[in-house]
């Protein structure tokens, strides 16, 4: 049995030479015939251009050698200027009407007044306060003004409560309290004299509260040492000097005149409303 396996095993190694020749020869005439045809029926085959394809690719699918358009300019865009508008017409202005100055007070000024004394020792506040209030046609009895000044035996306590008084009697906010509390300065002077002008031209008599002694423009001689209340009437000279009701009547004595300047010393320590 082996040496038949061999003996088949030579016949094919020795036939395998043989057979691969054949083969081999018939693939070469075949290529060979079919060369020649290829020769004799078209001309070589030649490659494609590598450089040709990518310039085909960039010009978007167009034949090589052929130009790409030009593209086009676009057109000019024409604008047409826009209407130019009217020229505005700055409005009209109306000029407000120019307020009227101020009207300077007069040089000189006396109220009309009731004149009316004290009616005790310790009413010269309720007095000189009622004085006051008849230049606003107000007559209220002496005690009806006492008790707005909470005015006792002892007197009234200062211009504050005058001040109190006059407004709520005379139904007004005129009224403001100043105080001299030493020795008047100049300053202290002018706003006195300023004050009793503004008081007296709109109509307000001017309550004062003095203490110690004062001489008149005629030389009165007239002295309070414990304090006292009258009443400025009137001016003249533009305030410097000053017209006076005195509820004290001494002497007979009701009215007079006085320099701003010595009304002022007068009201030293003390004050008054207006």
């Amino acid at each position: 049995m082996k040496h038949r396996q061999q003996l088949r095993l030579r016949r094919i190694v020795t036939a395998s030479p043989y057979r691969a020749s054949v083969v081999s020869a018939a693939v070469l005439a075949v290529g060979l015939t079919t060369g020649i045809l290829l020769t004799q029926g078209h001309g070589p085959v030649q490659a494609e251009n590598p450089s040709t394809v990518a310039v085909a690719e960039k010009i978007g699918g167009q034949a090589a050698g052929e130009m790409a358009p030009a593209p086009e300019a676009p057109a000019p865009t024409v604008t047409s200027a826009a209407p130019s508008a009217p020229p505005s017409t700055p409005p009209a202005t109306t000029k407000a009407p120019a307020k009227p100055a101020k009207k300077a007070p007069p040089a000189s000024k006396v109220l009309d007044y009731e004149y009316e004394a004290q009616i005790n020792g310790w009413y010269c506040g309720p007095a000189a306060t009622r004085i006051a209030l008849t230049a606003r046609d107000r007559s209220p009895s002496q005690d009806e003004v006492a008790a707005a000044l909470g005015t006792t035996g002892n007197g009234t306590n200062s211009a504050d409560d005058t001040t109190r008084g006059l407004n709520q009697l005379a139904k007004t906010d005129f009224y403001r309290s100043t105080f001299i509390p030493g020795a008047p300065s100049p300053a202290q002077m002018d706003q006195l004299q300023a004050d009793v002008v503004h008081a007296i031209s709109n109509g307000y008599a001017v309550v004062a509260n003095i203490v110690g002694s004062a001489t008149d423009t005629e030389g009165g001689w007239h002295a309070y040492d414990g304090g006292h209340y009258l009443t400025v009437v009137g001016y003249r000279d533009n305030g410097r000097t000053v017209q006076i009701a005195d509820p004290a009547f001494v002497n007979g004595v009701s009215s007079y005149w006085m320099t701003t300047i010595d009304l002022a010393n007068w009201m030293a320590t003390r004050g008054y409303s207006a």
